[in-house]
């Protein structure tokens, strides 16, 4: 049964709004300058792990694909299905592992890691669409 989520469409897409302005801020602060040798290191000692480096272009292309998709996808979270709150979590999830990397990494190496200032409000809007989605779950159960 379609059932409007209204909070969990505005979760969505401010989430998905954050997510921009992190990929912004990574952009503008050379994220692939930690990422790709990151990597290369990862590869020598895990080779079978299939991680890939990227250029810029690249890069940059799918991350703005990718966030066009999560934003276009929200009237399906407004009037999804069950399935959509599941997708949600995992949304949620993954964002919450992306901003909290960039604030560990920073601590660890005592350096602003590229995406680090957009982090919190990663990190803040994850964890409404977290919450909303647990509550858009408890409601169909």
């Amino acid at each position: 049964m379609n059932v409007p989520r209204y909070p969990l469409g505005r979760a969505w897409l401010s989430l998905t709004a954050a997510l921009a302005l992190h990929v912004a801020d990574e952009a503008a602060h050379d994220f692939l300058s930690v990422y790709n040798p990151a990597v290369r290191a990862i590869r020598e000692v895990a080779p079978w792990l299939p991680l890939p480096t990227f250029n810029f272009g690249v890069w940059l292309s799918g991350l703005i694909l990718g966030v066009m998709l999560l934003f276009a996808f929200t009237p399906v979270v407004v009037h999804g299905r069950r399935w959509i709150v599941a997708v949600a979590h995992v949304y949620a999830l993954l964002m919450l592992g992306n901003g909290t990397t960039h604030l560990g990494y920073s601590i660890y190496s005592h350096t602003l890691m590229p995406g680090v200032w957009s982090s919190p409000l990663l990190l803040a809007t994850a964890a409404w669409l977290w919450l909303e989605a647990r509550r858009a779950w408890r409601e169909e159960v």
